[in-house]
């Protein structure tokens, strides 16, 4: 695989990636934490933060460091724009997602079905219900910080464990591990939730002379 087709590969689970978490303390019961993350993700209606992000290997060589900005308001609806180490810009509208490449010139397009829309930031933008239906989930506390780790229930999702970390009502961190070992960490700041967001910011009109690839899993 080219490293441009490497990007392109990986840039979707840049939507929103993380790594899972290993448990330092006694775990609640799947059942009353699937509650609890219920109780915490039900309110969230939008969500705005600048994020960095470190993708490290399974022998824990770090591999590519970023950081940009992201909305989100639900249903359905992801903004991600990585401003660094290159420019990239991932939109959902609710039934499609564009992944950008301004450097390339172009832009894939991929429909929003059940396996790219468990990503990990556009599970946040559905309900929260689905997730914890779909989703194995676990509880931990420690240090003032709530861990809600899930596992998929389904081999058909692009990690094997995703971590979401509060504090207090706020959600602060995902956490992700794939099939590889490969792990994403995720770290927002200057998060604002429930805030108004431009709705225009979920519509993605593609570059004239863009290459436009569509692709289906």
């Amino acid at each position: 695989m080219s490293d441009i087709d490497t990007r392109r590969s990986s840039s979707l689970a840049l939507a929103a990636s993380a790594l899972g978490l290993s448990f330092a303390s006694p775990l609640v019961l799947a059942n009353d934490a699937a509650e609890r993350l219920t109780e915490r993700l039900e309110p969230l209606e939008t969500y705005q933060a600048r994020f960095e992000q470190q993708i490290t290997g399974s022998g824990g060589e770090r591999l590519q460091d970023a950081r940009g900005e992201m909305w989100l308001s639900r249903p359905g609806m992801l903004r991600w724009e990585v401003e660094a180490p290159y420019s990239q810009i991932v939109v959902s509208d609710g039934s499609d997602v564009y992944l950008y490449d301004p450097d390339l010139e172009q832009v894939t397009v991929q429909a929003m079905d059940n396996r790219v829309s468990h990503t990990p930031a556009l599970l946040l933008s559905g309900s929260a219900r689905d997730l914890t239906n779909n989703y194995d989930v676990f509880h931990e506390q420690q240090s003032g910080e709530d861990t809600f780790t899930l596992i998929p229930t389904s081999t058909d999702t692009l990690f094997e464990e995703l971590s979401m970390v509060f504090e207090g009502e706020t959600l602060t961190e995902l956490l992700m591990t794939d099939s590889t070992g490969q792990r994403t960490a995720i770290t927002f700041n200057g998060v604002t939730q429930n805030g108004r967001i431009d709705r225009g910011l979920f519509d993605f009109e593609i570059p004239e002379g863009t290459d436009v690839i569509r692709e289906s899993f």
